[in-house]
């Protein structure tokens, strides 16, 4: 209250005004907005440095800009001198960049590094190129590559579908660009221990130190069959998708000895699990 009848005394509210809910929620957004305009400002510390207008200390995060593709950086309409973004494709790792007002650069001062041309095999962002998006493939983007990224070796050589309840878990897409919603809906339906079953490994898995992955879905998991020699890695064996059958009791699976063995088999059998993550 000491605030609000110090802008009274002010002159800089009325003191006749009718106080209803939403105006003293007004008032005291006026007061933070321009309190917090004057002040230095210290995350995780009482005593920003008297240089800084924000001053954030931590020992366990750290500071985590936009992140663009370089596309998205592209898009931007007259960047400020001083601009600052994570452009997550641009080089082999991603990069940060500032617009030093007429160019992006890197944070040495260099040229900012552009996009690379990826192709199915190459080692990117924690794993292997699996597939890129071609015309006609959900997501795909004439102007920025796409695809997923397959681990770099088996998280199983045998696991159950299920966590050991049969339900019925709705992951039944199938195409392309459609396993993380499986995985999610099958970790939503499943949960218990997440490393109990193929989707809640795949999920579990932190190649590169990503915490995206996720099970295939049949047809994701049939690229990785067709270009299993150049990812490399895999067994001539049978792996599981996100992919449910028919029925709750089974899920559809592939062996890699070919293309087109795919079946539908009972969540209780154990399968290989071969975890991807888009790009």
């Amino acid at each position: 209250m000491f605030w609000l009848k110090l802008y009274i005394h002010l002159g800089l509210i009325p003191i006749k005004m009718k106080f209803n809910l939403k105006s003293i929620y007004l008032i005291f957004v006026s007061i933070f907005i321009s309190t917090f305009s004057l002040a230095q400002v210290g995350i995780g510390t009482n005593s920003p440095n008297a240089s800084a207008k924000l001053d954030i200390s931590s020992t366990t995060q750290g500071f985590l800009p936009p992140r663009l593709n370089f596309y998205q950086k592209t898009q931007i309409t007259s960047p400020v001198a001083g601009l600052t973004i994570w452009c997550s494709n641009c080089g082999a790792s991603g990069e940060m960049q500032v617009f030093n007002g007429g160019a992006w650069t890197n944070m040495s001062g260099g040229t900012a590094t552009g996009t690379i041309s990826l192709s199915i095999g190459n080692s990117y962002q924690g794993g292997i190129v699996a597939y890129i998006l071609v015309s006609g493939d959900p997501g795909y983007d004439a102007n920025t590559q796409h695809g997923f990224i397959a681990a770099t070796s088996d998280q199983s050589t045998g696991i159950r579908w299920y966590n050991g309840v049969f339900t019925t878990t709705g992951a039944t897409g199938t195409a392309i660009g459609t396993g993380l919603a499986n995985t999610n809906a099958i970790i939503a339906s499943q949960g218990a221990t997440a490393t109990s079953y193929a989707a809640g490994l795949a999920r579990a898995y932190t190649g590169g130190g990503y915490a995206d992955w996720y099970l295939p879905s049949i047809d994701e998991l049939n690229k990785l069959s067709l270009n299993k020699t150049d990812i490399g890695g895999f067994a001539t064996e049978r792996y599981w998708s996100s992919t449910e059958g028919g029925i709750f009791l089974t899920a559809w699976a592939q062996w890699f000895n070919s293309p087109t063995n795919q079946f539908n088999y009972n969540k209780d059998w154990m399968a290989y699990v071969r975890a991807i993550r888009a790009f």
